[in-house]
């Protein structure tokens, strides 16, 4: 595909935007990782992110926040990682997690300014935000054969959406500008060599152009 078809490919009758984890416990100030806060935060994702959600929405694009969230108890989380460890190491610290459901860490990150239109789909286990969840069929439902991924990270949800979204069928657009992975070199390296052979890697600005 080159730039010329972008916008036949994301159509707004077609098209959902998926954020992914960019929520207060993942990317804000509660972050379980530091480091992938400060990468966001150097990187501008939560800037790059609103502003694409902005000009979906005024096009009719559908956007969704695939966002995890656990019990206050953890039950239902297990604990099968090295990234579940870590967050079952805070709740034991603290006597809570990072992304408790109800909790100022499971909320989504104010840039991305949520509004009525928008549909979350939360998941309580897992890595990627497809597996287990109502995702798909939310999809499905709103007509979309096109997702725009963003968000985090790179080392796993974003790959894994990416995956999982191309087995399922749909085309595949990544935002390279709001997303991030860590080291910085690593995620450059995942968008060029893994999802630049299943997605369409575009910036911000042209796909904003495309809607345009």
């Amino acid at each position: 595909m080159t730039i010329a078809d972008l916008p036949d490919l994301v159509g707004p009758e077609h098209t959902a935007i998926i954020t992914i984890e960019l929520q207060n416990g993942v990317v804000g100030e509660a972050a379980l990782l530091p480091a992938l806060r400060e990468a966001v935060r150097e990187a501008g994702v939560l800037d790059v992110a609103a502003a694409v959600c902005k000009a979906g929405r005024h096009h009719g694009v559908r956007v969704v926040h695939a966002t995890i969230e656990h019990r206050s108890d953890g039950a239902g989380q297990p604990v099968n990682s090295r990234i579940s460890a870590l967050g079952a190491k805070r709740r034991t610290q603290t006597g809570s997690g990072p992304t408790d459901i109800g909790s100022t860490g499971a909320a989504l990150v104010d840039e991305l300014d949520v509004q009525t239109a928008d549909i979350k789909v939360a998941r309580m286990h897992g890595m990627t935000p497809f597996l287990g969840t109502e995702l798909d069929a939310v999809l499905r439902a709103v007509g979309a054969t096109t997702v725009v991924l963003m968000g985090v990270s790179l080392n796993l949800g974003v790959l894994g959406a990416a995956l999982s979204a191309v087995d399922l069928g749909y085309q595949v657009v990544v935002v390279r500008d709001a997303v991030v992975g860590l080291p910085r070199e690593y995620g450059d390296a995942v968008l060029d060599n893994s999802l630049a052979m299943i997605a369409t890697i575009v910036d911000a600005d042209q796909l904003i152009e495309a809607w345009t």
